[in-house]
């Protein structure tokens, strides 16, 4: 019963359709036609990688303005000459009234303009003084031609040139090799430190994996936060920011080594060391770099972010999370702060002119108690460090030096809070890591060591019984 007007409904809506989708055809295809043509006549309307909704934003401070690459034609200034009576004196000043809204290229010379407007000036405060009235007629503009703007255009576009020799050192800067060689060799300490027989091919591909992961995530950074680098003396000579390479050759690097170093880690060592991998991507683009303008929270995710390196390295050695690789996590973290926060004291004045919300820049009191409350942090890791099986008791001791003056430095600066305190401690904490991890790796507690107390009696040897 309800076949045949099922029928002719499917029929209607389908003949509606078929002659909604053959009208509108031919305008879409004109329209992309138009489109292409006026892209190609025009340079200004060309489609660049910053019109991209997402990433127009990083570059544009104001949502509600517009983006533009190319340089904005300096006006030259109108001067008008006007008389001013002092009594009997009479004296020319020079004013600069506000400069209109340029609209088209005029016909005579900004020269020409000045001279003309001059002398009318002058004319009508010779009127006023004999008290004749007459009409000034105002300059006439003429109207842009194509060709006039066409080449006005040609002139405000740069055109950016890569030198290929350039191109390594470049690189470098992008990925700011210094950190990476940071993460890696932090990342290479997890992996000695684990209960493992040393294999060179996995600590190889891990180490490599991890640096670029680093490299990726520096780029990405640098990417996001060229509008506010170039405000600061000690990043306005990255390379984006120097225009030696384009944002779109900056992202390409970053995905270029992201992409492979994540796959590497995933595939080649292990699945949760490839996790952590991009988990610290994430975290260091997505979340640490936008949370730098919001709030003073980002110093505690970028610690976060610092401490997964040897984490990974842990588990790219033994494949699973054990409490020796949070132990050493917790190592990083720790040292971050009173690093970081040293770091930060004497780069207030930079970092408040980029907008960024650092604890040195509006909380300068938590600053200092932050750096010294995990300065003396890192003796207490010390100390957990035998009663995870990770080390033997002579770890506490022979890092108990370096600990002890670490934390002295951060008093110092919680006391003193200038620049020659935090100064010392932020050099110190350079040397400090390293000798941590070193002291470590010599008293790392051995396998047969970390296996006796799971094993029964009747398996140990006869000597150690």
């Amino acid at each position: 019963m309800f076949k045949a007007p099922r029928s002719r409904l499917s029929g209607l809506v389908g003949l509606c359709v078929n002659h909604n989708f053959s009208r509108n055809v031919p305008k879409s295809c004109h329209g992309a036609r138009s489109l292409a043509q006026l892209h190609r006549r025009d340079p200004s309307q060309w489609m660049t990688y910053q019109h991209l909704t997402f990433l127009k934003r990083q570059y544009v401070a104001n949502g509600s303005s517009g983006l533009h690459q190319r340089a904005i034609p300096k006006q030259a200034p109108v001067v008008s000459v006007v008389e001013e009576r002092d009594d009997s004196v009479v004296r020319q000043v020079q004013h600069v009234p506000t400069i209109d809204p340029l609209v088209t290229d005029l016909t005579p010379p900004p020269e020409d303009l000045t001279t003309t407007e001059t002398t009318t000036v002058t004319k009508s405060v010779s009127q006023e003084r004999t008290g004749v009235e007459t009409s000034v007629e105002a300059p006439h503009l003429q109207v842009e031609t194509d060709e006039a703007r066409e080449a006005r255009l040609d002139r405000q576009w740069r055109e950016l040139k890569v030198d290929f020799a350039e191109l390594p050192d470049v690189y470098a800067r992008l990925a700011k090799i210094k950190l990476t060689a940071l993460v890696v060799v932090t990342a290479a300490a997890g992996y000695a430190m684990a209960p493992v027989p040393f294999d060179p091919a996995i600590f190889f591909l891990s180490s490599l994996g991890t640096g670029l992961a680093s490299c990726a995530a520096n780029s990405i950074n640098q990417y996001f936060e060229v509008p506010f680098d170039s405000n600061m003396n000690r990043t306005k000579n990255r390379p984006i920011v120097r225009g030696q390479i384009s944002p779109l050759h900056a992202v390409s690097f970053a995905l270029a080594c992201g992409v492979p170093g994540v796959a590497l880690l995933t595939l080649a060592v292990n699945p949760l060391t490839g996790l952590l991998g991009a988990l610290n991507i994430f975290l260091y683009t997505c979340c640490y770099t936008p949370l730098k303008r919001l709030s003073i929270a980002n110093t505690w995710v970028g610690a976060v972010v610092g401490a997964i390196p040897p984490i990974m390295g842990w588990t790219a050695a033994t494949g699973s999370l054990d409490a020796g690789a949070l132990l050493l996590g917790g190592f990083l973290y720790s040292w971050q702060f009173p690093h970081f926060n040293a770091l930060s004291w004497n780069l207030r004045e930079d970092y408040s002119r980029g907008g960024y919300r650092m604890m040195s820049v509006t909380h300068p009191g938590m600053c200092k108690r932050v750096a010294l409350r995990h300065s003396v942090g890192l003796a207490g890791l010390a100390c957990l460090a035998p009663v995870l099986d990770v080390t033997t008791w002579t770890f506490p001791l022979v890092s108990l030096p370096i600990n002890l003056y670490i934390s002295f430095l951060a008093f110092r600066f919680h006391r003193r809070g200038d620049r020659a305190s935090a100064r010392k401690l932020f050099f110190c904490s350079l040397w400090h890591l390293p000798m941590l991890l070193l002291l470590a790796l010599t008293c790392k507690k051995s396998r047969g060591e970390a296996a006796l107390p799971a094993a029964s009696p009747a398996a140990r040897p006869a000597g150690l019984t």
